[in-house]
């Protein structure tokens, strides 16, 4: 296979434009989360102008999390993105141990969790019978698997136009919550946080972050994009820009219509602001935009989280048949499938729970925050040990700015253990059993 500048015949080829990268960022992030995660903040802040600060300081952490992640895009561009930073950073075996966890929880969890999410929308529209959610779930993984192995240009383009759909459909809550008068009958049914909101900004700070977590998939394009790596800052701060404006306005949305009040008291926001609003016809709407929302960051998930499988392959002989990149496709067909199949066994394990949305946030949060704690220590590291290498891109204020990146995900990992139930416990169970295969297979 000849070679020049790292780039072989079977090997990932800068494809992607800017207008790709920001597409395949922003569907990650802005998915089915924003329609579960304000009633939870909400309770938690007490006011309406501590709860849009709360949104506002957390696209504040995560443009500082993209800075970070800038200097580590523009001076080391991978398709193995963390993996490959962590691999400079701190050896072979630490960096197997973060493949390892992508494979069997990080990835492949939020992959089933958001498929999960999916089939919780759809249900109540066509049922299935007892395991309808994990039903639909599992189709879901099989088709877009199915689509992004057909090629990059293929599950990229299928990106866009469920990008367009979500974005019309956030658009059409976004209006109708400014522009249409509420029903007072229809709110005075709604319930009301009983003796108000407290406050708690840490907590609900947790949960804004969870909200914009996903924008560190960038890291696993930065190969990949037909500009060069240097625009991977370009990329990045776009990306948390254009996430915050929407979630900024679709907040803003649910407080005129609702209140501080009957946000706090709401299972499902997105729900009850278009069924005071629109009516049921409304809520048959809701349902469908939080179902494409969710198959957004699906794809994009997807599409991102075959390339760690796929620099596992390139780097450890016993798992080579991953590390082979169809140039047909420009796609890791192989480490797709591995993805799809992980993700399936997940739902199975979801669907015997009986709750798989939340058996998946608890499996796999203390691990990913465990991970994206240690990619930014390796930016101190990395400048320690590499500090005659070429720097296209140095995050501004350094070292103020990762000790702030650091201090957030240190937290997150703190509240994951702490908040969530038995499957956290799994979820390290799993992460030390890969610590075990790695000795065996060395």
């Amino acid at each position: 296979m000849k070679e020049g500048n790292g780039v072989g015949k079977d090997s990932p080829k800068p494809v992607l434009r800017i207008v790709d990268a920001v597409v395949i960022i922003v569907g990650i992030v802005v998915g089915a989360g924003i329609f579960r995660t304000p009633s939870l903040i909400a309770a938690n802040t007490g006011s309406w102008e501590l709860f849009l600060s709360t949104w506002l300081l957390g696209g504040l952490v995560s443009l500082i999390g993209a800075l970070c992640y800038a200097e580590l895009t523009t001076t080391f561009p991978n398709t193995g993105g963390d993996y490959h930073f962590l691999m400079r950073a701190f050896g072979k075996r630490f960096a197997f141990l973060f493949a390892w966890a992508r494979v069997s929880v990080i990835q492949t969890g939020s992959i089933a969790l958001l498929a999960y999410i999916v089939g919780d929308y759809i249900s109540p529209l066509y049922q299935l019978g007892t395991y309808s959610p994990a039903i639909y779930a599992s189709l879901v993984v099989i088709v877009l698997t199915t689509i992004n192995i057909v090629g990059v240009k293929f599950g990229t383009g299928t990106q866009k136009i469920l990008l367009a759909i979500q974005f019309a459909g956030l658009l059409l809550v976004a209006i109708v919550g400014f522009f249409i008068t509420p029903s007072p009958t229809a709110l005075a049914e709604l319930p009301v946080a009983g003796g108000g909101t407290g406050t708690a900004l840490g907590l609900a700070m947790v949960f804004v972050l969870l909200t914009f977590g996903g924008w560190n998939e960038a890291g696993y394009i930065s190969a990949e994009l037909r500009a060069g790596s240097r625009k991977m800052v370009q990329v990045l701060v776009i990306s948390v820009l254009v996430i915050t404006a929407i979630y900024l306005l679709i907040n803003g949305a649910f407080l005129r219509v609702l209140g501080m009040d009957r946000m706090a008291a709401s299972d499902a926001v997105g729900v009850d602001l278009m069924r005071v609003t629109l009516g049921e016809p409304g809520v048959f709407i809701i349902g469908v935009l939080v179902a494409l929302a969710a198959l957004t960051s699906v794809n994009a998930t997807i599409f991102t989280g075959a390339r760690t499988n796929y620099a596992l392959g390139r780097d450890f002989k016993a798992f080579a048949w991953l590390g082979k990149w169809h140039d047909r496709t420009s796609s890791p067909i192989h480490a797709l499938l591995i993805q799809g199949i992980v993700a399936l066994v997940l739902i199975g394990f979801g669907a015997m729970t009986r709750d798989g949305f939340q058996s998946m946030v608890d499996f796999t949060a203390p691990v990913f925050w465990f991970f994206f704690l240690a990619i930014g220590v390796s930016l101190v590291v990395l400048r320690m040990k590499k500090p005659d290498t070429p720097r296209p891109f140095r995050v501004p204020l350094y070292p103020v700015t990762p000790v702030i990146f650091c201090g957030s995900c240190a937290y997150l990992l703190y509240s994951s253990l702490m908040y969530t139930g038995i499957g956290a416990l799994v979820g390290v169970g799993v992460l030390l059993l890969g610590m075990l295969f790695f000795f065996v297979i060395r």
